[in-house]
Formats: C-alpha cells, sequence, structure tokens
C-alpha cells in the first residue's frame, strides 16, 4: 500500500464491504494484542503495592517512585529506536527478543531480594516494552493491509493499550491481596513464553524492503534527549524544580532540537524530517500527548479521591476506574465502524475535546460516598472519547506513512503514549502540589487540590482538542 493510498483511506475512509479475517488472522491477533494488553499493564500493575514492595524489598519511602519510574524512562526513552529498528533487521525478530528479555526480566523481578535486583528487572521490563509494542503494532499494521481490516485491528489494539494502563493497577491490586506482590512479575513469563512459540509459526515476517544502514547519531540524540526530558519532568513533578531536574529537563529539550538539526541534514535519517512536517504525523502525535497524559492523570487523581478523600481500599479504588477501562472496550469495538464514516483527522480534535468535557464533573465531586456514581458514569463515557481519540490518533498516524517505515511511524506513535504516560502524572501533580503543599494537609484541602488539577487538564483537552479539530479539518480540506 503507497503513502497516497493510505493517506486517502485516512482523509475520506470508504465504507467497503465487510472482510472477514483469516483463521490465521485471528490467531495472529489474538497473540499481539494479549503481549501488547500485559506489556501496557506492567506500567501500572505494581502501583499499589509499591508499599509492600518497599517493606518487602527495604526500599527506602523516598525511593519507592524509581520502581515505575525506571520503567517508564527505558519505556519512553527507546521505543522509537527499537521500532526502527524492527524496520531494518524485521519486527517479528525484534518482537520475539523483546519477549525473551521480558521472561527473563520478570523471572528476575519476582525473586528479587534487594533494591538493586528489583530496578535491574523494571530496566529490562522498560526496554522489551520499548521493543515489544512497535513491533507488535507494526506486524499489526502490515499484516492487516485491507482498510476494513486494519482499522479493526488497530481499534483492538488501542483498546488493548488503554485498558492495559487502568486494568494493571485493578490486576496489580488483585495479586498482591490474594498471592503477592511477587505475581505482579510472574504472571508475564506464560505470556511471554507463548508468545514466542506462535508468533514465528502465525505472524509472517515484516521489514522493510530497503535496507540501509541505522541512523546511530539520530539514535542517541533521541533516546538521550527523551531520557533527560522524562527524568527531569518526572523529577519536578515528585521533587519540585531544583538544579538536577532544572539541567535535566533544558539538557533533554536541547538534545531533541539536536536530533532535529541532525535529522535535516542525514540522508537514511532515523526519522525523515519530511514525515515530521506531514501534518497528519506532527498534530496526531501532538494529539497523542494531551489525550494519554490527560487519561493516566485522571486514572492517578481518581485513585487519591476515592482512597484518601472517601477512605476507600486500594482495590475498590481499582474496581472504580473500570468505568474507564469498559468505556474503552465499548469504543474500540464500536470506534472503527465509526471511522469508516468519519474522518478520523475531523474525530481525533472532537473525541479529545470531549474527553476533557467528561473529566469536569470530578472537578465537582465531594467528599460523599454517593458522588461515586456520576463520577463512574461519567468516567465511563471519559473513558469512551479517550479511546475514539486514540484510535483516530493511531489511524492518522500509521496510515499516512509509508509500508517501509511502519516500524518508524508505530514507534514513534508508541513513544508518543509511553512519553505522555510517563510524564502526565508528575505535570500535573506540579499543579496539585502547588495548590496543597508539601505539609500535612487535610482531606479537604487534599479533594480542592484534586479538583484544581482534574479542571486544568480538562480545560487543555478541551482547548487543544477543539484547536486540532480546526487545523486538521482545514488541512482536509485543502487536500481534498
Amino acid at each position: 500500500m503507497t503513502t497516497a493510498d493510505t493517506a486517502s483511506t485516512a482523509a475520506a475512509p470508504q465504507q467497503s464491504a465487510a472482510v472477514r479475517m483469516a483463521g490465521r488472522q485471528v490467531t495472529a491477533l489474538v497473540v499481539l494484542l494479549t503481549s501488547t494488553f500485559m506489556m501496557a499493564a506492567d506500567f501500572s500493575v505494581l502501583n499499589v503495592a509499591l508499599p509492600k514492595v518497599g517493606v518487602s524489598l527495604g526500599f527506602s519511602t523516598g525511593n519507592l517512585q524509581w520502581i515505575t519510574t525506571t520503567f517508564a524512562l527505558c519505556a519512553a526513552g527507546c521505543t522509537l529506536v527499537f521500532g526502527r529498528v524492527g524496520d531494518y533487521v524485521g519486527r517479528r525478530r525484534v518482537f520475539i527478543v523483546g519477549m525473551v528479555v521480558l521472561a527473563a526480566s520478570s523471572l528476575l523481578g519476582g525473586i528479587a531480594s534487594s533494591p538493586g535486583m528489583l530496578l535491574t528487572a523494571r530496566t529490562l521490563q522498560g526496554l522489551a516494552t520499548a521493543a515489544v509494542l512497535p513491533s507488535a503494532l507494526a506486524l499489526l499494521t502490515t499484516a492487516f493491509t485491507d482498510p476494513a481490516l486494519r482499522t479493526r485491528a488497530l481499534g483492538l489494539n488501542s483498546v488493548m493499550m488503554s485498558s492495559g494502563f487502568s486494568v494493571g493497577a485493578v490486576l496489580g491490586g488483585v495479586l498482591t491481596d490474594l498471592f503477592s506482590w511477587r505475581w505482579a512479575f510472574f504472571i508475564n513469563i506464560p505470556v511471554a513464553v507463548a508468545a514466542m512459540l506462535l508468533v514465528p509459526v502465525v505472524v509472517p515476517e515484516s521489514r522493510a524492503e530497503a535496507r540501509s544502514r541505522i541512523d546511530l547519531p539520530g539514535a542517541v540524540l533521541i533516546t538521550l534527549g527523551l531520557f533527560a526530558t522524562v527524568y527531569g519532568v518526572t523529577r519536578i513533578g515528585e521533587d519540585g524544580l531544583d538544579a538536577v531536574a532544572a539541567v535535566a529537563t533544558f539538557g533533554g529539550l536541547v538534545l531533541l532540537a539536536l536530533f532535529w538539526v541532525v535529522e535535516s541534514r542525514t540522508a537514511e535519517a532515523l526519522v525523515p524530517v519530511r514525515i515530521l512536517k506531514k501534518p497528519e504525523v506532527a498534530y496526531g502525535n501532538l494529539g497523542a500527548l494531551f489525550i494519554f497524559s490527560g487519561e493516566t492523570a485522571l486514572i492517578f487523581f481518581t485513585g487519591l479521591y476515592v482512597q484518601n478523600v472517601l477512605g476507600l481500599s486500594p482495590l475498590a479504588g481499582g474496581l472504580v476506574l473500570l468505568g474507564i477501562g469498559v468505556g474503552q472496550i465499548i469504543a474500540g469495538t464500536v470506534g472503527p465502524r465509526i471511522l469508516q464514516r468519519v474522518d478520523p483527522r475531523t474525530f481525533l480534535g472532537i473525541s479529545l475535546a470531549l474527553q476533557g468535557a467528561f473529566m469536569i464533573p470530578t472537578v465537582f465531586a465531594g467528599d460523599q460516598s454517593w458522588w461515586l456514581a456520576p463520577l463512574v458514569a461519567t468516567q465511563f463515557v471519559n473513558g469512551f472519547f479517550s479511546m475514539t481519540a486514540a484510535l483516530s490518533f493511531m489511524v492518522i498516524a500509521t496510515s499516512s506513512v509509508d509500508t517501509d517505515m511502519q516500524g518508524m511511524a508505530t514507534g514513534m506513535a508508541t513513544q508518543s503514549q509511553q512519553v505522555s504516560a510517563a510524564i502526565g502524572i508528575p505535570l500535573v501533580s506540579t499543579v496539585f502540589v502547588a495548590v496543597i503543599g508539601t505539609g500535612a494537609v487535610s482531606t479537604a484541602e487534599e479533594l480542592h487540590g484534586i479538583q484544581v488539577a482534574v479542571a486544568l487538564v480538562a480545560v487543555v483537552q478541551i482547548v487543544v482538542g477543539t484547536l486540532l479539530w480546526a487545523v486538521l479539518r482545514r488541512k482536509g480540506a485543502e487536500q481534498r
């Protein structure tokens, strides 16, 4: 499929006759989606169990956040590079290597007896995620060439990615309560082994037809730039703006600027600047930053609200988030049908704005338990539109790029999700901390901080969604 073909598909979806997946395609889809879900769930599966992990292994309270941050840094920093490597050496090969690393790191994490062992395991899990997610997505986009089937597969993939973040917290709570926090690691092993055995049988290898050397300067600059930026932003959210956070953030942004300069002058660039200048790619990935950072922030502050304001258990807090998960699942089912009739460039902005609009009821939630019912109902709708926004973004980001560069396109799309998920909570937490202060606070003060933080996210998503709708709608009109 050429760029022109796929771009026209994104711009004006065709109502083609229903196409059925072959049996082998169904099996491939199940294996790849299960792997995607597990990798997404790994991001948040230990969040509920962090206090127990700290007591078990001797983490100090201040160092507990590194269990999540280490994973996020590696996943966000290396995704694009591994996606491009898949274009060169084979996406299935990179996928399988990532699963081998996942199985080994999960075993190491499950038997960890010290903070160093656990952080090593989380580092390797982050690298495995960076390898598996873009490879799995690229294998989907190249295996399903029919526009309707591809959109359906991308919809299901978006469900697994987005719901994995929220369901991971619930899964972690259940495993920790019933067994031990170590099972949050062990549960990955059978999934990884099954994927290693099945993928070579049911998923054909996929790589770029034109082979070229890997752009090492670009790979180093984008990886170090993202590492530094994500680390700096995370540190600001957790400890405030200090010299280390400022230097890391500023240095990361400088490295990313250098990456742009180097890529514009490199014949065989890791990410050709002409791709970055495509409105669909640029604005789509920009939209992704707000879709996923906003959703992870909402999930985080909902957990604080349910536990610290209403006084419910961590498991109950996880169950409340199922409203978002159910909304995402339903949207992932009907979303592809909507995008057969509606231009995804138009639907991206609309969905993002509505995602923000249905955060607003959380702003008014009080400290009475009856607020749970309207909260779950509105977050169900919020989850629906966050998924249609994510699906629109994914269709735009992958359909406007040639098949030879699908690893790069899916790597960039996945990296946008990983980066936004990593920095969403720290960024919004700076507002939360600014409102409540750093000392002891009352329940009413914490509730006020949550309301202000969620209100900010809602307003930003409404504004950005409206602007994206206006810009992409005009771009689409100019191309027709």
